[in-house]
């Protein structure tokens, strides 16, 4: 690789892109979102596109081009990569760009290929996939190298995944796409239904981080939304409590359960007593939900725990992988 090269590792979420440029570390970390005019003309990418949402006037399109992990809309998907490509610091003069992007285990070749081929025609010289997963636990600090065996949540806006690691490959793996985008769907559900309360994902989403829980905490938390009224159409505000948005989440949860439960169903047993020794480790932004280690610990017996940085574990993890790409070689997904 020419040292005038830059090398960078994107997790390319649904809900955030996270860039890790090689020697720098994070570089980048905004919502996967961007607003573009009429003609397709960019007019703000990540946070202030986030901002707008709910906001803009019909003219202004707010699209989320990643769906389930998958690239729902390549050609602003294309745009958004190059702008975060760009701001990223990974164009260089004549110099393009090596790219290693995270995508969920999941998908398809075809949709791998789309992956790849959206980075290339956003600049890039090469680019080439990780598993999330594989991503996420290196990222998180697991010793994916040993004959030992170490299993990572990662739930992210899109996808939640699941996998057995053990001497740098991935042995069992479960792909769910019930995910953070669910849990924040139910909430805007629930108070559609219990109080004819109409909010939008924005505000479901704040109210997720603000008083969610997945487990009962020690005093109930409570907070005013905004929103409106159904019945009648004008505004309305009230005041819910953290038991109620734990209820709206409930299934969702189970359905999150169900799938690390799975996946432990038919993970060989030698690896099993290896997971029951170490513990399950949790990443990704659906991680930071409160008590979510407490309530899969309680309803598996297995110890939790969460990755220091559960937002990075994926590009830090990739980055990791451009670092020592020698070491990592066999860990990247054909």
């Amino acid at each position: 690789m020419s040292i005038f090269t830059k090398e960078l590792a994107i997790d390319l979420g649904t809900a955030n892109t996270v860039v890790y440029l090689k020697g720098k570390g994070i570089v980048l970390r905004e919502p996967t979102i961007i607003a573009t005019n009429s003609q397709n003309k960019i007019i703000a990418v990540g946070n202030e596109a986030k901002a707008m949402a709910g906001r803009a006037p019909f003219e202004i399109n707010i699209s989320k081009p990643i769906i389930d992990g998958v690239i729902a809309d390549f050609d602003i998907t294309q745009l958004m990569l190059d702008y975060f490509i760009t701001k990223s610091g990974g164009k260089r003069g004549i110099f393009r760009p090596f790219i290693l992007i995270g995508v969920p285990c999941g998908i398809t070749q075809v949709e791998k290929k789309a992956v790849k081929e959206a980075a290339i025609r956003s600049g890039a010289k090469q680019a080439i996939v990780i598993d999330e997963p594989m991503a996420a636990a290196i990222g998180a600090g697991l010793a994916i190298d040993e004959a030992i065996g170490s299993m990572i949540v990662d739930i992210g806006g899109g996808t939640t995944e699941v996998a057995v690691i053990s001497l740098k490959g991935i042995v069992v793996v479960k792909s769910s796409r019930i995910a953070g985008n669910e849990m924040t769907e139910a909430i805007i559900t629930y108070l559609r239904r219990q109080y004819s309360l109409l909010v939008g994902e924005t505000t479901a989403e704040q109210i997720k981080i603000k008083i969610g829980t997945a487990y009962p905490i020690e005093k109930e938390e409570k907070m005013e939304v905004r929103g409106r009224d159904l019945v009648d159409g004008l505004p309305k505000s009230i005041v819910i409590n953290s038991e109620e948005i734990r209820k709206a989440m409930q299934s969702v949860l189970e359905e999150v359960l169900d799938t690390i439960k799975s996946t432990l169903e038919i993970t060989p047993p030698e690896l099993s007593a290896d997971i029951i020794d170490k513990g399950i480790m949790l990443s990704g932004g659906g991680a930071l939900l409160r008590n979510l280690d407490k309530f899969i610990t309680q309803r598996t017996g297995i110890l939790v725990n969460v990755a220091e940085d559960p937002l990075s574990s994926v590009a830090l993890g990739a980055g990791k992988v451009l670092e020592n790409f020698q070491f990592f070689k066999e860990t990247i997904s054909q």
